[in-house]
């Protein structure tokens, strides 16, 4: 038999002792390590650095900046991380010209209220003035105060199906078409409770209903190019699509040549073997 080494209790004690002073050792580095943090920790937070030192607010142009701030509830000198980030994000969406809200800790101790609003997409005319219009179909309560920009001015309107179907127009419509409507009348008729009247920017008029507005406007360019620019008129893309001009002489004679036109296709058509 193979003779195995003995190792006597003796020997191993030094070896145990050792292994058992170095889990102590880390036992005490880790606890004098905890203990310091949680120093630091307190000094932290008793400290100005734990506290609210700036408010920015950056993305908005509806609403002020003091006003965002004092709607979010979030005050300087307040605890940063007690600051109620989630709570004021919710407050702000509750105003209708903000889409969306981002509360965010900047460094060391400031606090960044990220805001993107609601596009303006037309003024409603009221006695008071002008009154923003948003892309959620909300009129504004205040009227405006600046100048305003260059978007259709809406007559007659307000919050409901209506401007609803507007809005979504605004936002269908290519731009070089929803930037030559100027005036927008909403001109309700027995037979037809969402009628309009467009005055464009190029001296034409258009009748049309709300609920095929967006689909049929979309050929307002082809077919303002084909009419006479110095003969204005009505453009009624209502049911079909044609032309009434304002003075009746012009209306008559353009009556006319679409008769002659007309026969001409037709003689053209019989003699075509």
């Amino acid at each position: 038999m193979t003779k195995q080494k003995i190792i006597s209790i003796e020997d191993r004690i030094p070896k145990l002792k050792q292994i058992k002073k170095k889990k102590s050792n880390r036992r005490l580095l880790l606890l004098l390590s905890l203990f310091f943090a949680l120093i630091l920790l307190v000094v932290y937070l008793q400290s100005s650095l734990s506290k609210v030192s700036e408010i920015h607010v950056q993305g908005n142009s509806l609403v002020t900046t003091q006003e965002i701030i004092k709607q979010s509830g979030l005050q300087t000198g307040s605890s940063i991380w007690a600051a109620g980030k989630g709570r004021a994000e919710e407050v702000l969406l509750k105003d209708d010209r903000i889409k969306n809200a981002e509360v965010t800790i900047g460094f060391p101790n400031d606090l960044k209220i990220t805001v993107e609003e609601h596009k303006e997409i037309a003024y409603a005319a009221q006695k008071r003035g002008l009154y923003p219009i948003l892309q959620n179909g909300k009129i504004l309560s205040q009227p405006l105060s600046g100048a305003p920009l260059q978007l259709p001015i809406l007559y007659d309107f307000k919050e409901g199906k209506a401007l609803d179907l507007f809005v979504k127009a605004s936002q269908t419509l290519p731009d070089e078409v929803y930037n030559t409507i100027s005036e927008v009348y909403y001109d309700p008729k027995k037979n037809n409770s969402l009628h309009i009247k467009a005055f464009m920017t190029d001296g034409f008029e258009v009748s049309a209903t709300l609920s095929t507005f967006a689909e049929k406007m979309v050929y307002y360019p082809s077919i303002s190019t084909q009419l006479n620019p110095e003969v204005k008129g009505v453009i009624d893309i209502e049911v079909g699509s044609y032309f009434k001009a304002y003075d009746p002489e012009q209306q008559q004679k353009i009556a006319e040549e679409a008769e002659k036109k007309a026969a001409e296709e037709t003689t053209e058509e019989a003699e075509t073997p």
